[in-house]
């Protein structure tokens, strides 16, 4: 976004700051209404319009530009769920901590392959079905949103969608695995946590309920092998110039569609509704952040906000409440704002890694910091798992996460 030619004024940031507030408000608040995505559109629309105004009056190519990359990021979430979703790993293992934690780390390896969301909707299933004859296991589902929906996937673009928009600004695509010793310490401390955890709740459940998780353990099976050529498609496709890139996307999609046999997406319970509201939400945040990315390059100076801990903390702490796509994004251009200079998107590397890794890591902290953990939430209780309310989760991350958090800090970003 060449968003640093142009002069906006200070009140075109409102629009943004009022559609993230009402993202992450609506839902708590008024979260019936909320739910028909016809009312997530007029909310968007009543934001975006001022803007478009702004942007027309300005410099009406930034607006094809703002279009632009919105489809090349809808596109990759788009075609990675849809494709994702006729892929089942069908049977029944035993439920044990060990099992439990090996689940864990397949989904923090795949989550950097088929996206967060992708590994959430393959995973979540089969690892609560693993445990559906015991009785304590509503950690289970927090720390797959821990591990699974958030800090495994911070390896490649394809990872998350802030990592993707990174790579659509001029992120090499393979920079981001430099993270991996940030995301091994952080997975590593996440995964003794949770093994110590479960298995002091494995401790605790009926041996008439153990033998009957033994009874019902059944080879698992991975149905929908066709997919994963698609997959190898999408991601090939990252490497591709426009438009063959949203081209080979939107096909290996399509494909992957119509490939799966009805059967398999019912297994899934897929449909098209948690896609179609990040269409909804993301078109209305592409525009709206276009003065505020504007304005932080050329004030980005004046916040006093310099070292990587406070990038990491600040972006961190935005991504838990916020979306941590546009968070990634506001951060970038405030780190710019710095005139600093860098390799890669002119920042410092270590300003670009806490800002990546905070908006990665810290959208686990609630249930809003990042899409799939309601989609993981939704799926629990409809397996009759009781979740905790939106502050009994954030005592779990606040317990959990907080520490490991502040552990990277102090070896990675250390003030």
């Amino acid at each position: 976004m060449p968003t640093h030619q142009i002069l906006f004024p200070w009140w075109s940031v409102l629009p943004f700051v009022i559609l993230l507030l009402c993202i992450a408000l609506l839902p708590l608040v008024a979260s019936h209404w909320w739910e028909d995505h016809k009312h997530k559109a007029w909310v968007g629309l009543a934001c975006s319009v001022p803007i478009i105004l702004v942007i027309l009056e300005h410099q009406p190519a930034e607006l094809l530009a703002t279009l632009h990359e919105y489809l090349a990021f809808i596109l990759l979430l788009g075609s990675l769920f849809v494709v994702a979703g006729g892929i089942v790993l069908d049977g029944d293992l035993r439920g044990t901590p060990v099992i439990n934690t090996v689940f864990l780390v397949l989904g923090a390896a795949l989550a950097n392959l088929i996206g967060t969301t992708g590994a959430s909707m393959v995973l979540i299933r089969p690892f609560l079905r693993a445990n559906a004859q015991r009785r304590n296991i509503a950690h289970l589902p927090i720390f797959f949103i821990f591990v699974v929906s958030n800090i495994g996937g911070c390896l490649t673009p394809l990872g998350d969608p802030p990592l993707f928009l990174g790579f659509l600004q001029g992120v090499p695509f393979f920079w981001t695995l430099a993270l991996w010793p940030e995301w091994v310490m952080a997975i590593g401390l996440l995964l003794v946590v949770f093994y110590l955890f479960d298995r002091a709740r494995y401790q605790r459940e009926r041996k008439v309920d153990l033998r009957r998780d033994d009874a019902k353990r059944t080879r698992l099976r991975l149905r929908g092998r066709r997919n994963i050529l698609c997959l190898g498609g999408i991601v090939a496709a990252v490497f591709l110039p426009d438009p063959w890139r949203e081209l080979v996307m939107l096909a290996m999609g399509a494909l992957g569609y119509f490939w799966t046999p009805r059967e398999y997406r019912r297994k899934n319970a897929f449909t098209f509704l948690p896609i179609a509201e990040v269409a909804i939400l993301f078109i209305g945040i592409f525009i709206t952040m276009v003065p505020a990315l504007a304005l932080l390059r050329a004030h980005g100076h004046e916040f006093g906000i310099t070292k990587p801990w406070q990038f990491f903390w600040l972006t961190g702490a935005l991504s838990s409440f916020l979306d941590n796509a546009p968070t990634y994004l506001t951060f970038v251009s405030l780190g710019q704002g710095l005139g600093v200079g860098g390799p890669v998107l002119q920042l410092p590397e270590q300003l670009l890694r806490a800002i990546s890794l905070g908006a990665v890591f810290m959208g686990a902290n609630t249930y809003i910091g990042n899409g799939p953990n309601f989609m993981v939430k939704a799926i629990a209780e409809e397996m009759k798992v009781t979740m905790p309310s939106f502050f009994g989760y954030m005592a779990y991350s606040v317990g959990i996460l907080l520490p490991i958090f502040l552990a990277v800090t102090l070896v990675f970003f250390r003030p």
